[in-house]
């Protein structure tokens, strides 16, 4: 009698870590912890708020000039993949789009001391001054859900319409990590509003997206994002996130659609009794015209690092478009046994794994990565500590 070996997911993998919490999560002091729900796994889920940082009047205006440019250009819309990721905008040009001042970003510029030497404006922590109270950078600190029929949102809902409504857990085991909040998320978030014509109408894929936070910031400018990953509980948590923050997506046209992908089997689910399964007309979309693929800290097992660049080979093989692909890390330094010093095996990997993906010698494709400068603002407040990178990645169909 033969045995037939069960088929390995994305779920099986064992990991050796202990419970571990973000550190997005930990900035929540004198905050009350009152969950809103159990999953169906029984762990407890919090709902908090994150505030983007976003002149309304500027925004508002930008899509309604968006859209007249749409209407005139009916019938010569197609644009490339390499063509979208040359064309961004850098923040001062979104901040003064027709030559409107950006009143938020007064001091940004250079000045001169009387004896006309360069002073440097450094962001400041704490703004005092009223001129420059929209700089003001407070801590975000999730907001928990009170029991009762009173909305706690109600104050933030009148001081700005752009608030993100996160449900998550907090402290999960390492294969539950998707269900937190990580800064990895917000700074591929910050990148995504600061470059905004660049994923202008796009077509977009998420890789590991988790409750999705990034997926819901790329439908405020994208046409259509497939935000990804596995396990039921998951993808039931990152629905409910999308449909909290369709304030944010609805108006500028753009859908999140959530799916199942799991890295380690080679076929997208179709089963049509399987939740979150994708139809062939999905499929076929995806294939036809996504340009940009995303993954927003994902690599923290080598295992996972593997699978995640094979589904980025195979899928990328299979788009009839030149793809822009973004990729943000955070270096976790730890003390092993091994090395007897601080490393960071999990970048190691992702690194050694990537110049693999450049130097590959391939007939159909080409890869060319680069390091992104975190020189960009945030329009989402937390630590942006110097461990976290974002990587671009080219991918280019060989003539």
């Amino acid at each position: 009698m033969v045995d037939v070996a069960k088929e390995e997911t994305m779920d099986d993998i064992t990991f050796r870590s202990d419970t571990v919490l973000s550190d997005v999560h930990l900035h929540t002091p004198s905050k009350r912890h009152l969950m809103v729900r159990l999953n169906t796994v029984g762990q407890p889920v919090f709902l908090s708020q994150f505030q983007l940082l976003l002149n309304k009047n500027n925004w508002e205006s930008e899509r309604e000039n968006e859209k007249e440019l749409t209407a005139e250009n009916m019938g010569h819309q197609t644009r490339g993949g390499k063509e979208l990721c040359d064309k961004g905008s850098n923040d001062l040009d979104f901040l003064n789009k027709n030559g409107r001042e950006a009143n938020n970003f007064k001091g940004i510029e250079a000045l001169l001391d009387d004896d006309g030497d360069l002073e440097v404006v450094r962001r400041p922590q704490y703004v005092s001054d009223p001129e420059v109270e929209d700089l003001s950078r407070d801590k975000v600190y999730p907001i928990i859900l009170m029991k009762g029929g009173e909305d706690i949102f109600e104050d933030a809902k009148q001081e700005s319409t752009y608030n993100i409504k996160i449900e998550h857990t907090m402290a999960t085991p390492l294969e539950d990590v998707g269900k937190q909040v990580w800064r990895g998320a917000f700074l591929l978030a910050d990148y995504i509003l600061f470059k905004r014509d660049m994923f202008r109408c796009c077509t977009v894929l998420e890789l590991g997206g988790g409750t999705g936070i990034t997926s819901i910031v790329m439908a405020m400018v994208a046409k259509t994002v497939y935000c990804t990953d596995v396990g039921e509980d998951l993808l039931a948590m990152c629905e409910q996130n999308v449909t909290l923050n369709k304030h944010l997506t609805e108006p500028a046209g753009g859908e999140v659609k959530v799916k199942e992908l799991d890295w380690l089997k080679d076929e997208f689910c179709t089963d049509p009794e399987a939740p979150y399964s994708w139809s062939e007309a999905e499929i076929a979309d995806l294939h036809d015209h996504t340009t940009v693929i995303l993954a927003a800290d994902v690599f923290y097992d080598d295992d996972l690092t593997d699978a995640l660049f094979k589904t980025l080979y195979k899928i990328t093989h299979n788009l009839k478009n030149s793809c822009t692909i973004l990729l943000s890390i955070e270096k976790r330094l730890n003390f092993t046994l091994r090395h007897m010093d601080i490393t960071c095996e999990a970048y190691n990997h992702f690194r050694n794994t990537l110049n693999d993906l450049e130097n590959l010698q391939d007939s159909k494709m080409k890869y060319t990565s680069e390091p992104i400068k975190l020189a960009f603002c945030q329009f989402l407040v937390y630590e942006r500590i110097e461990q976290l990178e974002l990587w671009k990645i080219v991918a280019e169909p060989l003539m």
